[in-house]
């Protein structure tokens, strides 16, 4: 079955630069186009895409709110892939809080954009080795900055939640690799096991913490303590 895709951009030449890339695919299918934030919502809800290629700034609602709503729609299956042509962090971890599962530059190549789509599509997180070290470092940074705050807070063991009870040994040890930004390959090779085992263990990690991606997932370490933050 084709990938269906809803390009969202302002401009109508980029949405069609978008089309005729991702049309040129076999295995991609451009259902339609939208041109802010209130119409990418109705999109979705009619045309049901795979992937939504969201443009940030738009007039009247922004991709930013637009990627929040659709996320949030339990009746929707849409992963969302952010597009940009600033590199702002701000941006990234926006997005990546408002439930995106990607992150791309605009001036990334036509094979770049095909990959991400299709990345997203099966339900991986799309973004690049530096940039998820950034967003890891950020997140460590700011709970570290939170654990700073009260002195008793640094030395004392988080209490785990509900739902990381649920984890096995194992699975709570794939999320400890996942929070320190490791490929599914390079947790294989730590863990000895086949990378399909691995791949096995992170859709159960996510499922149980109902979680979106691996991205998220590791925001999801830090801020529940599977990981010591740094001070």
């Amino acid at each position: 079955m084709s990938i269906r895709v809803l390009v969202v951009d302002d401009q109508s030449l980029v949405r069609g630069g978008f089309r005729t890339i991702l049309d040129s695919e076999e295995g991609i299918e451009v259902v339609g186009e939208a041109a802010n934030g209130e119409e990418a919502i109705a999109a979705v809800a009619a045309l049901s895409p795979d992937v939504v290629c969201m443009d940030v700034q738009m007039p009247g609602m922004d991709g930013l709110e637009a990627t929040r709503r659709i996320t949030a729609d339990e009746a929707s299956a849409a992963a969302v892939l952010v597009l940009t042509t600033f590199n702002r962090e701000d941006y990234l971890f926006a997005a990546l809080e408002a439930g995106a599962s990607g992150f791309l530059l605009k001036n990334s190549s036509p094979e770049q954009l095909i990959e991400a789509v299709q990345v997203v599509a099966r339900g991986d997180a799309l973004l690049s080795p530096d940039v998820t070290r950034r967003v890891i470092e950020a997140v460590a940074d700011r709970a570290g900055h939170a654990l700073g705050a009260a002195e008793q807070a640094a030395t004392r063991e988080p209490q785990p939640s509900p739902e990381l009870d649920t984890l096995t040994d194992r699975e709570r040890e794939v999320l400890e690799h996942l929070a320190a930004g490791l490929s599914n390959a390079e947790i294989a090779e730590r863990l000895w096991v086949g990378e399909a085992t691995v791949k096995t263990h992170v859709s159960k990690v996510l499922m149980k913490l109902a979680l979106r991606d691996r991205v998220h997932a590791v925001v999801y370490a830090y801020e529940h303590g599977v990981v010591r933050a740094r001070r």
